[in-house]
């Protein structure tokens, strides 16, 4: 069977920043649409209120997405073939706790640095669990306050 490819949406206020954050815990790639978006501006197809620039390039306004590194992707749009989280600004803040989140496993023993290199990001730890033989885990919020667990 193909593996499939999938995309997991992140509501967020800044999608931008969040999408930064998650790649860098990850180890994955901020997906670069500049090439697309400079194509839909030049044809006026895309109106620049909805073009941001951030650290250099231009995205869509309210969007960014990150993909695997080892993942393929359309050379034009930057968009990823393979595993893909997608960040996309809504009005409404965060107001309850996740129903879905990630897991972020550190090499055996690591634990303390993984949690230390997140907080570095801009994570923050919320609360820490140790479970003996079942295991040790920090729950985490990333910058906007969306739970994920380090362990």
């Amino acid at each position: 069977m193909t593996p499939l490819s999938w995309k997991l949406v992140v509501d967020t206020q800044d999608a931008a920043v969040l999408a930064d954050f998650w790649a860098a815990a990850l180890g994955y790639t901020v997906e670069d649409p500049s090439t697309l978006v400079g194509q839909l501006v030049a044809a006026g197809h895309l109106p620049a209120a909805a073009v941001l620039e951030h650290r250099g390039r231009k995205t869509f306004r309210g969007y960014a997405a990150i993909r695997h590194p080892d993942d393929p992707f359309d050379e034009v749009s930057g968009v990823g073939q393979g595993r893909r989280v997608l960040f996309q600004d809504v009005p409404e803040p965060k107001t309850v706790k996740n129903r879905l989140h990630i897991d972020i496993h550190a090499a055996a023993g690591g634990l303390e640095e993984l949690v230390a290199r997140l907080e570095g990001l801009g994570a923050t730890k919320v609360r820490e669990f140790d479970k003996g033989p079942a295991g040790h885990w920090w729950v985490m919020q990333d910058p906007e306050g969306n739970e994920f667990c380090a362990a």
